[in-house]
């Protein structure tokens, strides 16, 4: 195993989004870290997230985006930060396929802004500053395509991404990958499963589930339900992420996996089941009764799952939270947090080219199901 470091300074871009608020939340509440989280402030972002830590002295936000080359340099001097974790990107893939132009600017021109940034702040380290930094590369399954009825995703499966979406992370990957192998840039690159757990967009699969069985209306379901993703939960994400950061391999890809497949459908039927222990007396019930099929999504992949061996024999890393326990405390949060939720959709224009509804906080508009 690699000798741990724990750094004094980390910088965690896209730290008011879904799953970049976990690592924030981690980092504050589990590690003697001072954190800068630098985010745009998109409509999928919200502060919200990490306002259980915003009082602390060793927490500061910078509204940036990552495409000002200028602005992160300018942040990057005057905090001094030893690792960097870049999870700022555009990750709806509907929305990439509506429109795939913020995601090339997002995901890959600010992929290489940050890049381009952080490898002249390294040059600028002494040398064992330079021998501590980090730059950590937060990236998803989705770059490896589609996987048949058999198999895991494993760290050196070839890119075959189907996606505007996929296709930007994966380009994203390999600017990483350049500027280790041509400048030495010491980084580290993470491809993880399907995350879920609160603060999610309320655009995505598990939030339109218990917002829309708890209004009794539809269950939007593409195809026939038989898509199969690999769940993770984000707080064991992040705790996941960590691991890598501090003790991961210069150089190497880590997938992040828990091992908990399921089939859209049977996501869809576990969620039902969890609402009707949770609301005995909704009319609704059984919650799986409001399942609707509808159109499938283009270049729709069959199956996501990772062999997530070398991150659990190399760092020991384990998910902490079983996946019924934490698709539970997932539904509880939206249950009581519906008016998040309604803001949130407030922000987020409608995906025009799906028939689903949205969740009840924002009706008479459509929504997109990953």
């Amino acid at each position: 195993m690699t000798p741990s470091f724990e750094p004094e300074r980390i910088l965690v871009t896209g730290g008011a989004g879904f799953i970049g608020s976990a690592v924030v939340r981690h980092l504050i509440e589990r590690t003697a870290a001072s954190v800068v989280n630098v985010d745009k402030l998109t409509y999928a972002a919200s502060l919200d997230g990490v306002a259980a830590v915003a009082d602390d002295p060793r927490y500061r936000f910078e509204r940036l985006d990552i495409v000002d080359g200028p602005a992160i340099t300018a942040l990057l001097e005057a905090f001094r930060p030893e690792a960097v974790m870049h999870l700022a990107a555009e990750t709806h893939v509907d929305r990439s396929i509506v429109g795939a132009r913020p995601f090339i600017d997002s995901n890959i021109v600010g992929t290489f802004t940050l890049l381009d940034a952080a490898h002249r702040y390294w040059q600028g380290l002494s040398e064992p500053a330079r021998q501590r930094f980090r730059f950590h590369h937060v990236s998803t399954d989705e770059v490896y395509g589609s996987l048949g009825a058999e198999g895991l995703f494993r760290e050196d499966d070839p890119y075959r991404p189907n996606s505007p979406y996929s296709a930007s992370k994966a380009a994203a990957d390999h600017l990483v990958r350049a500027w280790h192998a041509t400048y030495r840039l010491p980084v580290l690159i993470t491809n993880c499963s399907n995350n879920f757990g609160p603060y999610q967009h309320p655009e995505k699969l598990l939030p339109v589930l218990v917002l829309n069985g708890a209004a009794g209306r539809p269950l939007p379901i593409y195809g026939t339900g038989g898509n199969v993703r690999d769940w993770l939960f984000v707080d064991d994400h992040a705790a996941a992420l960590y691991a890598v950061l501090t003790r991961g391999r210069i150089g190497e890809t880590y997938n992040i996996g828990a091992s908990n497949e399921r089939t859209n459908l049977e996501m869809a039927r576990a969620t039902c089941a969890v609402l009707d222990d949770l609301l005995p007396e909704s009319p609704h019930r059984p919650h799986a009764s409001l399942i609707h099929f509808v159109n499938d999504r283009p270049g729709h992949d069959l199956r996501y799952a990772i062999d997530a061996t070398k991150l659990r024999t190399e760092l020991g890393w384990r998910p902490a939270i079983a996946f019924d326990d934490a698709l539970r405390r997932t539904v509880t949060w939206y249950l009581q947090h519906r008016d998040w939720c309604e803001r949130a959709l407030a922000r987020a224009a409608p995906v025009p080219i799906w028939d689903f509804p949205r969740p009840a906080a924002a009706s008479g508009q459509q929504t997109h199901v990953r």
